[in-house]
């Protein structure tokens, strides 16, 4: 009869498995700004998953978003601080493009929609018909609002440059006071390469 053997690792091989553990699969931090506290999120690889406002997000999924970084991930300012140190530079006018992997989760149609608000050049602004066109979908303008109403990743994904047709606001995560602050920090600067979805 063959016996299984479980061997017990000396513990400097136990140090050594902790030691090179792959990270948590989230972590999170919040990045103080001129527009109130961001929370960032990111997942094991690095790539950016979520940004939301902590001072009155208008996404109605936001709370569920933050009650699961204060219940499960790790504030972790290490891995965020590529994040934290390129979103405050966009804010405080120094940078035009992020330099970021991004993660966002949606479905397809979803995700062709915030691929597109990256190529909308800093500074510029489209509708929601322009870029349901722009799809293939013509009819689909308010699918399109919903899907930038849905965007993880507001400011580095640009739904702030999404107008109505008539150049009026429309509705922005953070709200319509911080939108126009966006467009106004934008406003009449050069565009810069666009970010592009690194992962996921």
């Amino acid at each position: 009869m063959t016996q299984t053997v479980i061997e017990t690792p000396a513990p400097a091989a136990i140090t050594a498995q902790r030691a090179t553990r792959r990270p948590a699969p989230y972590a999170y931090d919040v990045l103080p700004t001129r527009l109130g506290r961001l929370a960032l999120s990111v997942d094991a690889e690095g790539c950016l998953v979520h940004i939301a406002f902590l001072d009155g997000d208008k996404r109605p999924d936001a709370l569920r978003w933050l009650a699961i970084a204060a219940a499960s991930r790790p504030r972790d300012r290490a891995r965020l601080a590529a994040a934290r140190e390129q979103i405050g530079a966009y804010l405080a006018g120094r940078r035009q493009q992020f330099d970021l992997k991004l993660a966002p989760r949606g479905s397809d149609f979803q995700r062709a929609v915030w691929r597109w608000l990256l190529d909308i050049p800093f500074g510029d602004t489209q509708t929601y018909g322009q870029i349901a066109t722009a799809l293939a979908r013509p009819r689909s303008a308010r699918a399109v609002g919903r899907a930038v109403g849905q965007n993880p990743l507001p400011i580095v994904i640009p739904c702030h440059r999404v107008i109505g047709a008539g150049g009026s606001l429309t509705g922005f995560a953070g709200g319509l006071a911080m939108k126009r602050v966006l467009l106004d920090l934008e406003a009449g600067t050069q565009p810069l390469a666009k970010t592009t979805l690194a992962c996921g």
